[in-house]
C-alpha cells in the first residue's frame, strides 16, 4: 500500500469511527440499579408518573414496586406453569389505581393500592397480543390474534369490538378516559378509533408491520412505527405528522414508548438493550444509554420493557434482565 493511499485510508477509517461513535449509545452506568426478578423479567410496566412498577416473572409471579422506596409492595398470582401461561403483558393505569395483566388466554385486574384482586376473564377465539387499562380501571383494550381488538366497559361489561385490522394485531393503547383507542397490526396498517362507536378516526399506513403504537396522555401525539425504517409522531387533533425519527439504522424496532409530560420529548426502549431520548420537535436522537444485559443467556442481552420519565433530571427503567435502573436525563 502506497504511503498516499495508506493516508486516504487511515482517514476514512477515523471518518467512519467517529460516525459510528456518533451514533452509538452512551457507556454511561445507571445511578441506580435494583434487582427486582431474580433470574429475569418476561413482562413489566412503569407507571406514568415513574412511582410504580410491575413485573412478572417465572419465579416470582407478578410482583409490584414502590420505586421511591424501591419497596416491595405486593405479590400476584396469575397462574404461570407453562409457556403458553406466561403473564406477557402488563399496563398501570394513569391514575395508578389498578393494574391490568394479561397471558394468552386470560386478562386480570388488580387494585394497586390495596393489592386486592379485582378478578380474572378469560377470552375466546384467538389469543391475546396486547392490552391497555384505562384511569380507575372502568375500561380495558384487548388487541387479538385474529385481528380484532375488543374494548370493554368494566361497569356494565359493555363491547365493542373494532373489526378494521385484516391481519394480526401486534400493539395497542388507549388515552386515560378510555374514549380513543390506537391499534396496529401486520396489515400495515395503524387505526387510531373512537371508542364509544368503534368508527375509524385518522388512519396512518407504514411499509411493513406495525409493532408499536402509544398515545400521549394528554391527547396531543399519536405515534406509531413499523418493523422496518418508519416510526412517526402524529398530531392527535388534526391527524397530521408532526415529526418522524431520524436514524440511520436500517430498521430500529422498539418495545416502550413514552411521552415527556411537557410534550417536547419521546423516550422509546428496544428489544437490544437500547434506551433513546428524541426530541418531538426536529425527530433527533438527543442521547442512548444501554441496560444492562442478562447475563445468563448468550449473547448478553436485554429487552427494554418500560421507559419512563421520572422527573425533569431522571428516567427509570425495566428490563427482561430483571432490574431496575435510574439514569440521568441530559441537561
Amino acid at each position: 500500500m502506497t504511503d498516499c493511499y495508506r493516508l486516504v485510508y487511515v482517514c476514512f477509517l477515523g471518518l467512519a469511527t467517529a460516525l459510528i461513535s456518533g451514533c452509538s449509545p452512551s457507556d454511561s452506568e445507571p445511578l441506580e440499579r435494583w434487582r427486582h426478578a431474580a433470574e429475569g423479567a418476561r413482562a413489566a410496566d412503569i407507571s406514568n408518573d415513574g412511582t410504580l412498577s410491575v413485573v412478572s416473572s417465572i419465579h416470582h409471579g407478578i410482583s409490584v414496586w414502590d420505586l421511591d422506596n424501591n419497596a416491595l409492595k405486593f405479590t400476584w398470582s396469575q397462574q404461570q406453569d407453562n409457556a403458553d401461561n406466561l403473564v406477557l403483558a402488563i399496563d398501570i393505569a394513569d391514575d395508578n389505581s389498578q393494574v391490568l395483566t394479561a397471558n394468552r388466554d386470560t386478562f386480570a385486574l388488580w387494585d394497586a393500592v390495596s393489592g386486592e384482586s379485582i378478578g380474572y376473564w378469560q377470552v375466546r377465539e384467538s389469543n391475546i397480543r396486547d392490552i391497555a387499562l384505562s384511569s380507575e380501571g372502568r375500561h380495558v383494550l384487548i388487541g387479538k390474534s385474529n385481528g380484532t381488538v375488543v374494548h370493554v366497559t368494566m361497569a356494565n361489561g359493555r363491547r365493542i369490538e373494532f373489526l378494521g385490522h385484516s391481519e394480526k394485531v401486534n400493539t395497542v393503547d388507549m388515552l386515560p378516559n378510555g374514549r380513543v383507542a390506537i391499534s396496529g397490526g401486520n396489515d400495515f396498517i395503524a387505526y387510531v378509533w373512537d371508542t364509544q362507536s368503534g368508527q375509524v378516526i385518522y388512519q396512518f399506513n407504514h411499509p411493513s408491520r406495525v409493532t408499536k403504537v402509544a398515545l400521549d396522555p394528554e391527547g396531543r401525539y399519536a405515534f406509531t412505527a413499523d418493523s422496518k425504517k418508519d416510526a412517526h409522531i402524529w398530531n392527535l387533533k388534526t391527524g397530521q405528522l408532526v415529526q418522524s425519527l431520524q436514524y440511520t439504522n436500517r430498521q430500529e424496532v422498539f418495545s416502550s414508548v413514552r411521552f415527556s409530560p411537557d410534550g417536547s420529548q419521546l423516550l422509546t426502549g428496544a428489544p437490544t438493550r437500547k434506551v433513546s431520548l428524541w426530541n418531538i420537535g426536529t425527530g433527533q436522537r438527543l442521547h442512548s444509554w444501554r441496560v444492562t444485559p442478562r447475563e445468563d443467556i448468550r449473547p448478553a442481552g436485554a429487552v427494554v420493557y418500560s421507559a419512563a420519565f421520572r422527573d425533569n433530571n431522571h428516567f427509570i427503567t425495566e428490563s427482561s434482565s430483571g432490574f431496575a435502573e435510574l439514569w440521568p436525563l441530559p441537561q
